[in-house]
């Protein structure tokens, strides 16, 4: 297995355990292909729940950018669930995951099927 894999892999355990949801793994798949290298570094792998700045980053550059959405979605509103649903104690908030339960969320799936 490649590193990609063994990282998706462990996406899908943290799906599993910490959120109680089984994973659509092709899904998973594509939103980390999609975070690009950033899986791979200690810092840009894990988003902060607890850093304006981060989530303001997931904001802009996920939601908005890639999502195509817009501030009356109730983005910050978006946020802050997915933030509770992985867990405000869970401190290593993987960045794919977030991507991926935003993406659910906001039911735009089909962005990764092109």
């Amino acid at each position: 297995m490649s590193k990609r894999d063994d990282l998706i892999a462990k996406y899908a355990a943290d799906i599993k355990d910490k959120i109680g949801e089984t994973p659509d793994m092709d899904l998973l798949t594509k939103v980390t292909i999609g975070c690009g290298p950033s899986i791979y570094g200690k810092d840009a792998s894990t988003v902060s729940a607890s850093s304006d700045k981060e989530l303001e980053t997931v904001k802009n550059n996920f939601l908005i950018k890639k999502l195509g959405l817009s501030e009356s979605d109730n983005l910050d509103g978006a946020i802050e669930g997915v933030m509770t649903k992985y867990g405000k104690s869970n401190r290593s908030k993987y960045r794919a995951v977030v991507y991926y339960l935003l993406t659910r969320h906001f039911k735009k799936e089909s962005i990764y099927n092109k």
